[in-house]
């Protein structure tokens, strides 16, 4: 899948929603929330989760878990590009020539 088609797709998914009219700094809260969830799947992959009443989970499913929260992070950080109509291309752009700047590349 084309990133690209997937932004179109998922502007065109929160419209239809109503979530696209959430501001910035609203949608910087789902980011910030989607990051912890991202951050609870590593450390249970990593390092466990011992919780009463969480059913344990096996490796196939925790590393689904982290797939699938990066995801939800990449959405975020999507919308908040066409929100400020910012090109995933030049995203890419930025952080190839960020780097390349700053190790002298």
């Amino acid at each position: 899948m084309d990133i690209n088609e997937h932004r179109d797709w998922l502007v065109n998914f929160y419209k239809q929603r109503n979530w696209y009219e959430y501001s910035p700094l609203i949608r910087m809260n789902y980011l910030n929330g989607e990051m912890g969830e991202l951050n609870r799947a590593v450390i249970a992959y990593e390092i466990g989760r011992d919780h009463p009443g969480e059913a344990d989970k096996n490796h196939d499913q925790r590393l689904a878990d982290i797939k699938e929260e990066m995801a939800d992070v990449l959405d975020q950080v999507l919308i908040l590009s066409n929100k400020y109509d910012i090109s995933v291309s030049d995203l890419l752009e930025q952080s190839e020539t960020k780097f390349k700047k700053r190790f002298d590349l």
